[in-house]
Formats: structure tokens, sequence, C-alpha cells
């Protein structure tokens, strides 16, 4: 079947949505079927709610060299967490737990706006005015054009995100700018690695400072990852010790560094397709 159009999510959100993800009734929908792993759209009700939402099972994932067989969901977890303790709410809801598929990853599906525009190709060299170049791609019979992204603070604080939690695979077909203004964005299975794997779109702001509002998070990051403050235990279920210990360098890296990482040349520094 095609994609499902994105629909409302029922009004819940925070402490609501996800207690409705966790024990709430899973039923599944339908597929979608571009997606690499198994992802499947689903409904989840109790007595007196009901939403949408993406579970995507463990026994669905296809192995892949560089993670452990069986770990995407909890790193889908791990991310939610981690956006969550920024206080930026970049990530829909997300639970691990049992569905009729066995364990999985659920998501709460989020409503995008169709009108919103972060992403764009354009003739020249330069961005244009509210806009950041990410290079220059093939558009086909020998000709280029630039790649942008929006100089969007929202965006600016993904990029962030991204850099902590080593998300190698950040494509624009993952952005979800939603009606109200907010935006979340998805796929978060190829994250925490503990070798460096960050390939995004967003290399808007490679070099340039971290904005006051970054340095005050990852601050207060580096204080939320360390003995056993909450975050640090619930990252310790859902990781590896060794990935653990790879965020809490990242972080101190972004701050000694005070600026946005660059790509470090030793790999495509942006994922393929990029949308």
């Amino acid at each position: 079947m095609p994609a499902p159009e994105r629909i409302p999510t029922g009004g819940v959100s925070g402490a609501d949505a996800l207690t409705l993800l966790a024990k709430g009734e899973l039923t599944v929908l339908g597929r979608v079927r571009e997606a690499s792993n198994a992802v499947l759209y689903c409904s989840v009700s109790d007595e007196e709610r009901t939403a949408h939402c993406v579970y995507k099972p463990v026994a669905g994932e296809r192995p892949l060299w560089d993670f452990p067989d069986g770990t995407l969901a909890q790193r889908e977890v791990a991310a939610y967490e981690l956006s969550e303790a920024t206080g930026w709410g970049l990530v829909p809801p997300t639970v691990l737990r049992d569905g009729p598929y066995g364990e999985g990853m659920v998501q709460l599906w989020v409503e995008a706006d169709p009108a919103a525009e972060l992403l764009a190709l354009v003739e020249g060299e330069e961005p244009g005015e509210g806009w950041r170049a990410v290079g220059f791609a093939d558009v086909g019979e020998g000709r280029t054009a630039l790649l942008v992204h929006a100089d969007d603070p929202r965006l600016r604080r993904l990029a962030v995100l991204d850099a902590v939690i080593n998300n190698g695979d950040r494509k624009g077909g993952h952005l979800l700018p939603a009606g109200d203004g907010a935006l979340y964005a998805i796929d978060h299975g190829v994250t925490f690695n503990a070798e460096d794997k960050l390939r995004t779109l967003l290399w808007g702001w490679a070099g340039e400072p971290l904005t006051d509002e970054a340095r005050g998070v990852l601050e207060s990051l580096a204080a939320d990852l360390g003995g056993k403050a909450p975050l640090a235990t619930r990252l310790a279920e859902l990781l590896t010790e060794a990935e653990t210990a790879a965020v809490r360098v990242r972080v101190a890296e972004l701050l000694a560094s005070g600026t946005h990482p660059v790509p470090s040349g030793r790999w495509p520094a942006i994922p393929w397709p990029p949308v």
C-alpha cells in the first residue's frame, strides 16, 4: 500500500502521549513500504483516546555491519530521551514496548505542514537571504544546483542534537514541521555509535560559534549525563557502555570547541539519498 497521509495525532502530548503509546491497544493499519526496515502504521487506543503512531518491531530490522543487531529501536527511544533532556522537544514521544510482532519502538505520528519549506535547490553559488548552503547537487544533464536549508533556529537546535547523538542519517524526509510551529525529527535508528558517524543535510552552520542557548543546553546535558543522573541511567539501559561514554565525550568536545562540527572528510558527509 502507499504511505498513508499524515493525520492529526488526536491531541495527545507529553506524559499523556507516553502513557497512551506504552499501554494503549496497538492495531496495525498498514505498512510504509519505502522504508528500509519494517515500519508499521498503527492506531493506539485506550478507553478515552485514539492516536496514530509508527511501530518498528525489532524483528523487522535489517542487520547493519556497524551497529549491533536488534538495537535500532532502543536507539530511537534514546534519541527521544536525550531530546527531552535538552528541553527542545525535537523528537515525537517514543516508547519501547511489546506489540503484535514483538518488542519494538512506538512513536506518535506527527502531522506535517505541507506548505513549510525547509530545503530547496537554487541556481547560483550563494544561498540567498534566509537560507544556508549545504553543497552542490547533480540535477541531471550535466547541471548542478545549490542545495540549501532554511536558516531556521529550530533546524540549528536539531543540528546540535544530531551532533550529540551522532546521527548517521539526517535526511530531508526526516524533518516534520508541524502546523503549530513546532519542528519534529524522526528516524533515529542509526545514532549513538561510539565512532564518529555524523552524516546530515544540516551543515549550514558548520564551524560557526554555537548559540548561547546551545551552550547552556550542552552544559545542562553534561551534568545530566554524569554519575547516576536519570538521563545517564536511562541511556545506560538503552545503549552500550562505550556508546554512553561517547555521548559524554561529544558533549564535552562541543563545549570545548564552542562551534558547530565540520565534516570530517573521512567519508561522505551527506546521506544518500539526501531526501
